[in-house]
């Protein structure tokens, strides 16, 4: 799966709801079905931002956590 991820966005130090628009506005640069991955920080952003994705149509495939961070894999709907 790795190797088919399109785009990836770090935004790890990214407050709320900044790190959500960027990842909205990562996802619109892609086709339906391309994976994005993202660098979250634990907590609020970590809370949110698979929400609001799953709420606007989108599919979190994969979860890793990296410390205090974690990588997640999205693919578009």
């Amino acid at each position: 799966m790795d190797s088919d991820i399109r785009k990836k966005i770090d935004l790890h130090g990214v407050a709320c709801p900044v790190n959500f628009v960027k990842t909205k506005v990562a996802l619109a640069s892609l086709a339906a079905g391309d994976l994005l991955e993202v660098i979250l920080d634990e907590g609020e952003a970590m809370l949110n931002v698979p929400r609001s994705v799953k709420e606007e149509g989108h599919q979190v495939v994969k979860v890793e956590s990296l410390g205090e961070m974690f990588r997640v894999v999205i693919r578009k709907g």
